[in-house]
């Protein structure tokens, strides 16, 4: 029997936490983890006794993104003919989250890359360790972002430095920068997380939808779900230039490793740091 790549338990009464469970891959999103976390997070959504979800990864990271080691091929008959499928068919994905009656909370510790950030910021709230590390390095060879976040969670300035230099973030930085609710010592953050969902759940899920979707019709009037759409086709067009075709190149024919470590060496960052 393989082992659960999202493993589902309730904390406490309301409150259903599903965990990233890839942890010797720093918890990469794969078919199976996607496919995993979403058929959880559909049963949390229907279930009238949960209040809130809560979604951490297992392990020293929360995600580090897509895995690039294999290819990913769940994506929906609608939107498989034609280029630029994978950032449509991602986005729909966080999109899902978004239009959850359910809170959805991110519990971000350690590594939080790429399409690691995408479904961190699919939330609801986001709350984080000190020490994360939050960045969406591919900006530097692969494309733009698939969800591009930066912007509309950060405001321009920050979210155009973070999407011109692809440089990560601690914890704090997150906070001050509006993307994340708060921040905890990594050893707290379970806790805390925890005695937040708690809060939530005191009140009825009639009135939690609700305002939710307040929140987010807010935002949708500002534009942020065109925004995103938009900016997901952009992606596809990232994967047309020739500095992203020579390194995708290079990226099927040598070492994972290698390659990563081609696109940061020269920033001294992530995997060069280490």
């Amino acid at each position: 029997m393989t082992e659960a790549k999202v493993l589902i338990d309730q904390p406490s009464e309301k409150i259903l936490r599903l965990t990233l469970n890839r942890p010797e891959k720093r918890n990469a999103l794969n078919d199976e983890v996607r496919n995993q976390l979403f058929e959880g997070l559909r049963e949390g959504d229907r279930d009238k006794s949960v209040s809130v979800m809560i979604i951490r990864g297992s392990g020293e990271a929360f995600s580090a993104g897509y895995d690039l080691s294999q290819p990913n091929h769940s994506v929906e008959r609608s939107i498989a003919k034609t280029d630029g499928w994978w950032s449509r068919h991602v986005v729909n994905n966080w999109f899902e989250i978004w239009d959850m009656s359910t809170p959805v909370i991110a519990q971000v510790h350690g590594w939080c890359l790429a399409g690691g950030t995408e479904l961190a910021n699919a939330c609801d709230l986001i709350y984080v360790s000190e020490d994360a590390k939050i960045g969406y390095p591919p900006v530097r060879l692969m494309s733009p972002p698939d969800m591009q976040w930066q912007t509309w969670m950060m405001g321009m300035r920050r979210g155009m430095e973070a999407l011109l230099t692809g440089d990560h973030m601690s914890g704090v930085e997150a906070v001050a920068s509006g993307m994340a609710n708060r921040s905890f010592p990594k050893e707290t953050l379970d806790n805390a997380v925890l005695e937040i969902a708690k809060r939530i759940a005191k009140i009825p899920n009639d009135l939690l939808a609700l305002n939710k979707r307040a929140a987010h019709r807010a935002m949708e009037a500002a534009g942020i779900r065109n925004g995103i759409r938009a900016t997901a086709d952009i992606q596809a067009l990232g994967f047309h230039q020739s500095s992203s075709k020579e390194y995708m190149g290079k990226l099927s024919k040598r070492d994972l490793k290698e390659s990563l470590s081609e696109r940061d060496r020269d920033f001294g960052d992530y995997r060069e740091e280490s």
